[in-house]
């Protein structure tokens, strides 16, 4: 009588390999593409300045809350805008990599980096 393994530790075929890395990669491009779509916004100074980012790091909001605005300081209200924007981008690239992660967590060893094709 021959032991037979679980099915998760028996070895699959190229075939079911292939399969498995091209379902991936094509859950990868949707996320990626649903990622794109969607929006972060972050604070800062408080909450006197607030940037919106998209997926694809484009800005599409800045809001700034009069009180902040003093012409005699505008290297504070400079400060504050680019601390907003690179809080919104960060979050953004945060939840892009959490994203990939959730899927490629099977692969994360294997070194498939490139499978994602943006690595942010």
């Amino acid at each position: 009588m021959k032991a037979r393994l679980p099915e998760q530790y028996q070895r699959k075929s190229m075939g079911d390999m292939m399969k498995q890395a091209q379902k991936m990669q094509e859950d990868m491009q949707a996320k990626s593409e649903e990622l794109q779509g969607k929006e972060y916004s972050a604070k800062s100074g408080g909450g006197m300045v607030e940037a919106t980012v998209n997926g694809d790091h484009e800005v599409l909001n800045i809001k700034i809350d009069p009180e902040v605005v003093d012409p005699d300081d505008v290297e504070m209200l400079s400060d504050l805008i680019v601390a907003a924007v690179n809080a919104a981008v960060k979050e953004a690239k945060d939840d892009y990599n959490n994203e990939m992660a959730a899927i490629t967590g099977p692969f994360s060893g294997l070194g498939l980096g490139g499978l994602g094709g943006l690595n942010i």
